[in-house]
């Protein structure tokens, strides 16, 4: 049986002192295999990395969005200030207020933005929340069909039975499982290869097409789409034509310009080797620019000084 295999290496010192373990996959525009490592024709749940297909079923269903605030739509955001402006917006288009929200409550995921939103009084909030731009877009796509706003979360909800066939039709595949996400929304299981594929489709969109908007958005605002210091932002910033969206559990998928994706799951779901392994991943392709080999290694400290990292693990990449 094909099991995960090694990703990356933890190396301290010089000493190899563990390892990441997990899978990947490069689909070809035609949304075949084109190179894998590892289990990627089995379910898995793309957690967060789905949200572009998420995206994309409320577009087919009435959401007006564009631009900035489609990004944060699709945005597992970092709680700054953009983004809880952006999020209220959306609410007010919606006729309400974050109190409609049901995400949980949280603090900011950036660190600086949580550090300010503690030093200004606040607790954790449902606004604060990382998945409450998709949900504040969910609030406005039933407000647009005369759906209810109460249950919107449900499985059966209408809204997330358009937003599973979107998944379902970007993937080429059927979901296989349906569980709870951790903003409690729905969260389809896919194959690795099937996210690839997604990714792959929306990045080579033509002009035009709802598929693009989503691709087109994240482009040009991925500070929208993640946050001003998130490795997804650089890497939307300084590969062109890439697009990309990185999940909980250590997920992260990417589409490229010609129509290939990537997509990876870390099996024990740490994120610190999630963006050394895609690195590793366009740099096979034949990526080489400075935003990529940056991202080769996350540095390890000891003392306060670097002193190693986790980095690609050279025999699965060669």
């Amino acid at each position: 049986m094909t099991e995960p295999v090694i990703l990356a290496d933890v190396v301290r010192s010089g000493f190899v002192e563990g390892h990441h373990r997990g899978s990947v996959v490069v689909t070809n525009p035609d949304g075949s295999v084109a190179w894998a490592a590892g289990v990627v024709d089995q379910p898995m749940f793309p957690r967060s990395s789905n949200k572009p297909m998420q995206a994309l079923g409320m577009l087919r269903n009435g959401l007006t969005l564009d631009g900035k605030l489609l990004a944060l739509a699709g945005a597992s955001h970092s709680g700054e200030q953009i983004h809880l402006d952006g999020v209220r917006e959306i609410l007010a288009m919606a006729g309400t207020d974050e109190t409609a929200l049901r995400t949980p409550e949280a603090y900011p995921l950036a660190d600086a933005a949580r550090d300010a939103w503690v030093r200004a009084g606040h607790g954790p909030e449902r606004i604060t929340m990382n998945c409450s731009g998709k949900h504040a877009a969910m609030l406005l796509t039933c407000q647009v069909n005369g759906w209810a706003f109460d249950d919107y979360r449900a499985p059966d909800h209408p809204l997330q039975k358009v937003i599973r066939t979107a998944i379902e039709d970007s993937a080429g595949e059927k979901a296989s499982y349906v569980a709870v996400d951790g903003c409690g929304a729905p969260i389809f299981a896919l194959s690795l290869a099937g996210l690839a594929r997604s990714f792959g489709h929306f990045a080579a969109a033509a002009p035009g097409t709802l598929e693009a908007r989503v691709k087109d958005a994240y482009r040009s605002y991925p500070e929208y789409a993640s946050g001003t210091t998130r490795d997804e932002a650089e890497l939307m910033h300084g590969v062109d034509g890439l697009f990309c969206k990185a999940g909980a559990e250590g997920v992260y998928a990417v589409g490229l310009a010609d129509g290939r994706g990537i997509a990876l799951k870390i099996e024990d779901g740490a994120a610190r080797p999630r963006k050394v392994v895609m690195a590793a991943v366009l740099q096979r392709l034949g990526f080489t620019d400075d935003v990529v080999e940056s991202h080769l290694r996350f540095p390890l400290y000891g003392g306060g000084i670097d002193v190693g990292a986790v980095q690609p693990h050279p025999p699965t990449f060669s």
